[in-house]
């Protein structure tokens, strides 16, 4: 208990980004993206963030636009959609969409032989308006969203591919970025999550301005 030091609840986020940058010593951060990097290594601990996020060119950029205008959030999991703040989306009039939990998903996907988290993006595509994917657990996603971007079916203003396992996520996530025209946010190799995932969504609600 000795070496514990006592810091101020509502200074515990702000006491842990000083954290996070004195760990960084002398790596420094393109202005756009530090704050997104920054963010998801405070959600997760992990330095390993530094390295193997990959960012489009104009993909914050884009993100931050589409918000701005109120755009969708569609998530694979409903972890993810609990962890977007709502308040800053709503200032916004951001809309947050998982449809993993719907029946006619479910059913569909049984009668497929698909996952619903496939089946999830098909339903999405079906949104009016800017979207931005959020993907952090189901590398099917992102697969079945690269199919839908080939065949012109849907156009996310940006992917956010972030799923973590071992089974074709690290395929997917490549297929993700091989896509020419399409802005992306992946977190390279096995690692992501939900927690990510949603991460990432809020630092970009959190820096619009």
């Amino acid at each position: 208990m000795e070496n514990i030091k006592f810091v101020e609840p509502h200074n515990i986020e702000e006491r842990s980004f000083e954290i996070i940058q004195e760990e960084m010593g002398n790596i420094y951060l393109d202005k756009e993206i530090e704050p997104i990097v920054k963010r998801v290594i405070h959600t997760s601990a992990d330095f390993d963030y530094l390295n193997n996020m990959c960012f489009s060119e104009n993909a914050v950029k884009k993100a931050k636009e589409a918000l701005k205008k109120g755009a969708a959030i569609v998530t694979d999991t409903n972890m993810a959609y609990s962890g977007i703040n709502k308040k800053a989306a709503a200032k916004y009039g951001v809309s947050i969409h998982c449809f993993m939990a719907d029946e006619d998903v479910s059913k569909e996907a049984i009668e497929r032989g698909e996952t619903r988290a496939a089946l999830s993006m098909e339903k999405a595509s079906g949104i009016q308006g800017p979207v931005i994917f959020a993907i952090g657990n189901a590398p099917t996603a992102l697969i079945k969203l690269y199919e839908l971007i080939k065949k012109g079916a849907v156009k996310p203003e940006v992917i956010i591919g972030v799923p973590v396992g071992f089974v074709n996520v690290v395929e997917a996530k490549e297929l993700i970025m091989s896509l020419k025209d399409v802005e992306y946010i992946v977190a390279k190799g096995r690692k992501g999550g939900s927690n990510i995932a949603a991460a990432i969504c809020n630092a970009l609600l959190y820096n619009i301005e």
